[in-house]
C-alpha cells in the first residue's frame, strides 16, 4: 500500500529484496508513518535512480532505506545525490549470504554516509527510520515509548519462564 503522502521511501534494487525488504514497511504500517515501496535499480535504470534520489527531498520524504545485495551500490549512489538520512540494508542474494553487499554499503567514503543495518534486518531499518521522525514528533515518540515497553515486558516474561521451567525444560519456539 503507496501512502498519499510518505515521509520514509523504502526502495531496492529489484524485486527479489522484497522478501527482505518488506519489514521495513510493515514497521511503518505499525507505527502509522505513512510510506512509499520501490524498486529503483542503480544498475539497471540508473537514470530513474538519478530523478529518485535528486527529488526525493521535495516531495516530502524524510528518510530512504535502500536495502540490496550483491555490489549493493543503491544505497550509496542514493545518498550521494540527495541531503536525507539514508538507511542501508544488505540483502543476503549472493552465494557471499549479503557479507558483500554489507562490506559494499558500509565502505561509503568520507562525506556520503549512509546507516547500515545488519544483513537481511530491514525491521531494525524501519525502527531506525521512526526514530529519525520520533525526533521531531513527539506522539511518535510516545508510539516508540511504548513500544520500548513492550519489548521489556516480553523479556521479564521470558525470565518468569525461564525460572519457573528451567533452562533444561525451557521450551524454544
Amino acid at each position: 500500500m503507496q501512502a498519499m503522502n510518505p515521509l520514509v521511501s523504502i526502495i531496492m534494487g529489484s524485486d527479489s529484496d522484497l522478501p527482505t525488504m518488506k519489514a521495513a514497511a510493515e514497521v511503518c504500517a505499525e507505527f502509522n508513518v505513512p510510506c512509499e515501496v520501490a524498486i529503483v535499480s542503480a544498475h539497471r535504470t540508473p537514470e530513474r535512480m538519478i530523478e529518485f534520489a535528486s527529488t526525493a527531498h521535495s516531495r516530502g520524504i524524510r528518510v530512504i532505506v535502500a536495502g540490496a545485495g550483491g555490489a549493493a551500490h543503491l544505497p550509496g549512489m542514493v545518498a550521494s545525490l540527495t541531503p536525507l538520512p539514508v538507511i542501508g540494508v544488505p540483502v543476503a542474494i549472493t552465494a557471499l549470504a549479503g557479507v558483500d553487499a554489507l562490506y559494499s554499503i558500509v565502505q561509503m567514503p568520507a562525506g556520503i554516509p549512509v546507516a547500515t543495518v545488519a544483513i537481511g534486518n530491514a525491521r531494525n531499518a524501519g525502527l531506525l527510520a521512526v526514530r529519525i521522525l520520533a525526533t521531531s514528533d513527539r506522539q511518535l515518540q510516545q508510539r516508540l515509548e511504548t513500544y520500548r515497553e513492550s519489548l521489556r515486558v516480553a523479556v521479564e516474561q521470558k525470565q518468569a519462564r525461564l525460572e519457573q521451567t528451567g533452562w533444561q525444560d525451557y521450551p524454544l519456539a
